[in-house]
Order: structure tokens, then sequence, then C-alpha cells
């Protein structure tokens, strides 16, 4: 099977070029390069076509087994591909909880038999399960998820000789999930006091706090430094957190949206076990404030919850100075039914998956994010950060992820929405770019709202250890 695309624009090592490439099997075979395109500009053919990576979502939660009522494997992934992404990375929070040996190996059966693109499943840390870290197989385990606020059914890490178990004996990366639970508790108390027993959505900023975060998000920090673990801290959303991390040296300002920003994977030095610690934002938090809880109400609630206009701003400022290390979705369908209420009875999460590279790219109209700096966040640093093996770029001998997008305005209705739940906080939004083919290890998988039969393409990652 062979495939070309003839003078196309595509973006890969933080520079846009035109090339011929060519796809053979499942490999990117063969780039001649035509020519680079100058800063602060791009050059899109007559057609409106650029080629990406494909982009590594590794925040993702498909709720296969045991909560498939929201999505399962299939459903999810294939709004993967109708996204343009090509590898999801999957939560241990199922039931049964990814917890064992036995449960994780399940699971990846389930992702042979059901996955529509590439996948792989993190372990999930308990109170009593440390011992069983060294056993994972570094060349297909991602990570290690770590709770370290949100008691998400029975995953809480909250006893301290436990806590400090799983960063001393991983191997492997923690992700680590930080809110204080015993400040969201006391906040869930005065709230209660002050609202009745199901506070407003709009009181869920000041329930999940700031102060929650950034309690839980030191204390990660200092066990990752003292023990050496490798930490990366999910979905940051406060200003705050991010001074943790000072700016790297390469902060740029005042650059237009398609100019060249080609930065390695900050070399951020942990503890004495020569650990690193990185951060991941997400989707949502990138793109809205908690002034959005009066229209869209618990669409948004997601935990930890959307923040201040300034703390959004704080973000996407950080995406271009080095301390965001990777975006991702934290894609959580739900069925709108279990959104019903307010900060206690409505459950926290939404679906993004299927809308995080047409959000970016809208990101990267406005000028927020560069296009070059959107594929390193999105596709070349969850590559590094992982040790992905052959994917995240588009370089020969790489396997063929790939994403074909097309500058046309489209607004999202229902019927667009391809995940189980059936719905997204972002209908009626208008997006300045559409996904228009997805391929998958050199098979195209996704063309046009019309998806390929089966699923032989999709594979489990492999990490080089």
């Amino acid at each position: 099977m062979k495939k070309v695309f003839n003078d196309i624009t595509y973006v890969s090592d933080g520079k846009v070029r035109r090339a011929d490439i060519v796809v053979e099997g499942e490999y990117i075979a063969k780039i001649t390069d035509k020519e680079s395109v100058p800063d602060g500009q791009i050059s899109i053919d007559h057609q409106g076509l650029i080629l990406l990576p494909g982009i590594i979502d590794d925040h993702v939660h498909t709720r296969e087994p045991g909560l498939t009522h929201k999505g399962d494997l299939t459903t999810e992934s294939h709004a993967a591909a109708a996204g343009g992404v090509t590898t999801i990375m999957d939560m241990p929070n199922v039931v049964p909880q990814t917890t064992t040996l036995e449960a994780l190996a399940e699971r990846q059966a389930m992702g042979a038999a059901h996955a529509f693109v590439n996948y792989s499943f993190y372990f999930g840390a308990t109170n009593s399960n440390a011992h069983l870290l060294s056993q994972l197989d570094p060349a297909t385990v991602p990570g290690v998820k770590l709770f370290m606020g949100s008691s998400t059914g029975g995953m809480l890490v909250d006893h301290g000789d436990a806590l400090r178990a799983v960063f001393e004996q991983s191997p492997l990366l923690i992700m680590a999930h930080c809110e204080d639970s015993a400040i969201i508790a006391e906040n869930m108390r005065k709230a209660q006091a002050l609202y009745g027993d199901d506070p407003d959505v709009c009181h869920h900023p000041e329930i999940r706090s700031r102060e929650a975060c950034i309690a839980s998000s030191q204390q990660a920090i200092k066990l990752a430094k003292e023990t050496g673990a490798r930490l990366h801290i999910a979905h940051v959303t406060t200003a705050d957190e991010l001074k943790a991390l000072s700016p790297l040296p390469h902060k740029e300002e005042g650059l237009t949206a398609f100019e060249s920003c080609a930065q390695p994977l900050p070399a951020l030095t942990g503890g004495v076990g020569g650990g690193s610690i990185s951060f991941e934002v997400c989707v949502p938090h990138l793109l809205f404030c908690d002034e959005d809880y009066a229209t869209l109400g618990t669409r948004i609630k997601c935990n930890p919850a959307v923040k201040t206009r300034d703390d959004r701003d704080a973000l996407r400022a950080a995406l271009l100075d080095g301390r965001i290390t990777t975006i991702a979705t934290d894609h959580a369908p739900h069925l709108l039914s279990e959104k019903v209420g307010g900060c206690k009875q409505a459950v926290s999460g939404m679906p993004m998956v299927q809308f995080s590279l047409p959000a970016m790219l809208g990101l990267v109209e406005e000028g927020v994010l560069h296009i070059t700096r959107m594929v390193e966040l999105m596709c070349h640093n969850p590559a590094r950060l992982f040790h992905i093996a052959k994917r995240g770029f588009i370089r020969e001998g790489m396997k063929a992820d790939l994403t074909l997008v097309r500058r046309q305005p489209w607004t999202l209705t229902k019927d667009h929405i391809v995940s189980r739940c059936g719905w997204s906080p972002l209908e009626g939004h208008t997006f300045p770019w559409r996904v228009e083919q997805t391929y998958c290890n050199g098979h195209l998988i996704y063309n046009k709202g019309v998806f390929a039969e089966g699923n032989e393409h999709a594979e489990m990652i492999q990490m080089n250890s």
C-alpha cells in the first residue's frame, strides 16, 4: 500500500515546510522537501490543507469496562479518529479498576479487540499496591496514575507511607491528579452551610479551590525531588502552580500565529534519582473560565475546576515559555442526565477528544499559540515524555500516524458528535479548521466523516525503555 502527498504543506520539528511525502505500508518512506516556509508565514495550497503528525492524547477516559453506558473503547476511539487523534492513553478508573496486573492484561486485550486508534493503558496506584509497580512492563505501560486528592472509585492514595512508596517504587512516570481532599471537604462543608446541600455549579471553583490544587501539587513536587521519581502533573489549572517551574529562557513574545517555535522537551530536573517534573494542561482549562458557568453550567464542571480568566490566560502564556509540556483533553464522557444538579450532584468531566485539535487550531488563528508549538505540545512532547517509539513526528522511518486538516470554517452541531454521550460543551461554536483525514499506521481510517471498517490497523504503542 502506497500513498503520496504531493507538494503538501506539513508541520514537524519546529518548521513549516512543503514537500512530497511518500507513505509505504505503515511507515513514512520518503520526504522530499521543496522549501521551508519563512518564519511568520505559512503556505497553504489552494485547497487549504496542512499535514500534521497524528495527535497523541495522554489523558483519556474511554469508560471500558464497567461504565460503557457513557462510552467505550470503540465509540471513544472513533471520536478520537474524527478529531485527528491517532493515539490515546487510557485511564485506570474503570470497573474493575486497572490496579492489578490481571486487570491491566484484560484491558490490553480489550484494546486489541476494540480500539480504533493506537492505545495504551495506565496502571492505577492505590494505598496497597506499590509492590506491583516494579512488575509493570515499561515497554507497554506508559505510566502510573496517582490520584492524590480526588477520590475516584476508591483510588485516592492518601496514606503518607503509601504515597511515598509509590514515588519510591515506580519505575515509570507518575501522572498525578493533584487536589487536596481535606481542603475540598472543608470547602464543601462551608459552601453547603451557605448555599444548601447541592451548591450551584458556579461555586465549584471555590470548593475545588486553587488552594487545594496548590497544596497537593507542592506535595507531589516535593516527593518527586526527594525520591527522583519522574512526575507529570495532570491538568494544571492555576497560575500559582506554574510558579513551581520557572520560565525557560526561550520565552517568545509578539510572534505571529504560524511562526516557528522549535524547542526540545524541557529538562526539568527533579530529585536525587535523576527524575523530572513536567506539567500537562487540558483543553477545557485553555478554553473556559469561571465566567462561562453562567451559560454552560455543569457542562464545564470538571475536576480540577475551571478557574478564573487570569488563570486561563496564565496557562495560555505558559504554553510558550516552556513550563507546560503537553496539551491533553481529560476526555471524560458522561450522559447529560448525569450532569444534572450542582457541585455535589452533577458528575465532573466532559467529552473533548474529538474537538481538541480544531479548538487548538482556533487558538493558533487567534495568535495565542503558534502552529509549530501546538504540534510540539500535542505530538512531539507526548512522544518524548513517554518514550513512545516511532510516533509523534513527520520524519522518514516514523509510523505514518498523520492528520490532514483544512482551513474551512464549520459550526459544531449535535449530529457531528461521535462520542456515545452525544453532547459537547462546544456545541454552537464555529471552528476555523476541520479535520479532513486521519491516517493510523499508514491506513486511512477517517475521511470526511466516513470511517474505515475494522480495527486491524490500530496498535498498542511501544515505549523505548
